[in-house]
């Protein structure tokens, strides 16, 4: 492929098929691992392992998700017993989800199909080419106004989502 025929590749095609499958590929790791839990549930817990104690709002937020899809995730999972919501000490209306016990070795179960599915997306690339791979991508964010601080460190949640917590 020539230079100019890559900046002709439909790139919001691209990342939207990548990201697809690679959902895919997640949702039947985590099928086949037994977590016994839908996709939304595990995204869900997978990012409150990483915002642990913050309110709904920011985790919905955070996971682009419409708060109401969060509740149904969140009823199931604190059925489940692998999460607890407590009312906000700030304002009693929120309320603040927290990971219970039980669920640390699901957590562990997830991150390890979310390294799995990672490896085979990666698969046949070097580390200076993921590296790289992860250099434009951030750098194509930032073109688009994202802010690139922020990836992959869900501890710092986007400035309107911190706003609210």
């Amino acid at each position: 492929m020539t230079t100019s025929s890559a900046r002709e590749m439909p790139l919001g095609f691209l990342l939207s098929d990548a990201q697809r499958l690679i959902r895919n590929q997640f949702d039947a790791a985590a099928e086949a691992a037994g977590l016994g839990l839908t996709a939304g549930e595990a995204r869900t817990l997978g990012h409150i392992s990483k915002l642990e104690g913050r309110r709904q709002s920011v985790l919905a937020e955070y996971m682009n998700i419409d708060p109401m899809t969060l509740v149904s995730y969140l009823d199931r999972l604190e059925a489940a017993g692998l999460v607890e919501r407590q009312p906000d000490p700030a304002d009693r209306r929120a309320k603040i989800v927290r990971l219970t016990p039980k669920s640390e070795p699901v957590v562990r179960k997830i991150r390890e199909v979310g390294r799995q599915v990672r490896d085979q997306a990666t698969e046949g690339l070097d580390d200076d080419d993921v590296a790289r791979f992860v250099a434009y991508l951030t750098r194509m964010i930032e073109n688009l106004g994202g802010d690139s601080s922020k990836i992959g460190d869900c501890k710092t949640p986007r400035a309107s989502a911190t706003q609210r917590s």
